[in-house]
């Protein structure tokens, strides 16, 4: 079996297809004017189509820039784990590169828990991550977006799940590439404790990504966090945004998040890299979710 490196070098050479793709790092990519974000596509708004098969996860760059005029995009690991081979890798990286797309970042889940009690699970869940990580680096990635789930009390959960960013993000630092967690359920939705993670962890390539919707801590009561404050919590640490939406108006709006007040917390943070449309919805078909999303962005002030 191949090694990591074996495999991310046989997919390139020394990943020299993508080496002139700027990589971009969250809140440092900024461009002056009105507009004071970029708009990205997050693979999962498709999830229906590609898990039902009537799209192929490998055209997500030529979807996002023919079908949606996006072009950037989030790639979601559960699309390609099945058959995950150098060849998948340098087929998405070529396909991006021929659309003129821009790989944002790779959104991982199914890897186990970075904050498992078991010092042993949490090392194999943070090696589990690595082939990402350096998947995330062949791409042009700035980022691999992780989850923070944990056992344990409230602080313990904390301690344990900064140990294992820290030690994903020690090793994804020698790659140029963040480790980004989102708020997600249980704990991680809850913004206080997320950005307590973000203190103990103290490390410089270790963020978060804040979802405008995941902020729901129990789904089977429908306890939630304030979405507000949450995100306000979370964008001192943001290396990404997730704007999630599901249901709008007859006017484009949103009617779960108040967007013009959700914006004005992420412009006030000082963050101006790229906002990324996660439609969930199910009144709407996911296409048009997508484009509505987009409309509502671009009259925010995305391009």
């Amino acid at each position: 079996m191949k090694s990591r490196r074996e495999f991310v070098t046989s997919a390139f050479g020394l990943t020299a297809a993508v080496a002139a793709q700027p990589l971009l790092f969250g809140a440092h990519h900024k461009k002056e004017g009105e507009k004071w974000f970029d708009i990205s596509l997050a693979q999962w708004s498709l999830h229906r189509a590609f898990k039902g098969g009537q799209r192929d996860a490998m055209d997500f760059a030529k979807i996002s820039k023919r079908e949606f005029g996006i072009d950037a995009i989030e790639y979601v690991n559960q699309f390609y784990m099945d058959n995950f081979t150098p060849g998948v890798l340098k087929g998405l990286a070529s396909r991006s590169r021929d659309e003129g797309v821009d790989n944002v970042l790779i959104m991982c889940d199914q890897l186990g828990n970075l904050g498992d009690p078991n010092k042993s699970k949490r090392h194999e869940t943070v090696n589990n991550h690595k082939i990402w990580a350096d998947a995330a680096k062949a791409l042009g990635c700035h980022s691999i977006r992780v989850n923070a789930r944990s056992q344990g009390s409230y602080d313990e959960q904390m301690k344990l799940a900064a140990d294992g960013l820290s030690l994903l993000a020690d090793y994804t630092d020698s790659l140029g590439i963040n480790v980004i967690v989102e708020n997600h359920g249980g704990l991680s939705s809850n913004g206080a404790w997320l950005a307590g993670v973000m203190k103990i962890a103290g490390h410089p390539r270790v963020g978060t990504l804040p979802d405008f919707g995941n902020f729901i801590l129990d789904r089977k009561t429908g306890d939630s966090y304030d979405r507000y404050k949450g995100t306000q919590e979370l964008m001192p640490y943001a290396k990404g945004v997730s704007a999630k939406t599901h249901d709008f108006d007859d006017d484009g709006n949103e009617i779960n998040t108040d967007y013009v007040r959700m914006l004005d917390i992420v412009k006030d943070a000082g963050y101006h890299g790229y906002i990324g449309i996660e439609y969930e919805g199910r009144t709407l078909d996911e296409d048009t979710g997508i484009l509505l999303t987009k409309k509502l962005l671009q009259r925010l002030g995305g391009r």
